[in-house]
């Protein structure tokens, strides 16, 4: 997933009142972290691939998974949001909700007032 593209879901999620964070996963690699309960995180898009698909960790060990969603590699980003709130886990195999859970109250976006300083103005916080 592209470092813009990353960032602009992890907002629309946190606006939905979903956890979520850009994942820095190396070199050129973003994708989105979400925070779930028990300490366990599903990471989104990570994988250098188009397609959407999750790593559930726990404590750093792969404790789940969301398996490849069909056709994602062309969702647009409203699809790509929608997908991640729906993503159900509590089983070790992942799925989709048929509907996606009302939204909750937004959470502050990550980064705050120095948000583009930090980042190195590398976007347009205002696309």
């Amino acid at each position: 997933m592209d470092e813009n593209r990353a960032r602009r879901v992890a907002d629309a999620l946190r606006d939905r009142g979903i956890d979520a964070y850009l994942e820095k996963g190396g070199v050129g690699i973003y994708g989105v972290r979400i925070v779930l309960d028990g300490g366990r995180e599903a990471i989104w898009g990570n994988e250098g691939t188009a397609s959407l698909e999750a790593e559930v960790m726990l404590d750093g060990d792969l404790v789940g998974f969301v398996p490849e969603i069909p056709g994602s590699g062309d969702f647009s980003e409203e699809q790509v949001v929608d997908a991640i709130a729906r993503a159900d886990y509590t089983e070790p195999e992942g799925h989709e909700r048929p509907i996606a859970p009302p939204p909750g109250p937004p959470l502050r976006r990550e980064g705050g007032l120095f948000r583009r300083f930090r980042d190195g103005f590398r976007y347009d916080s205002e696309a």
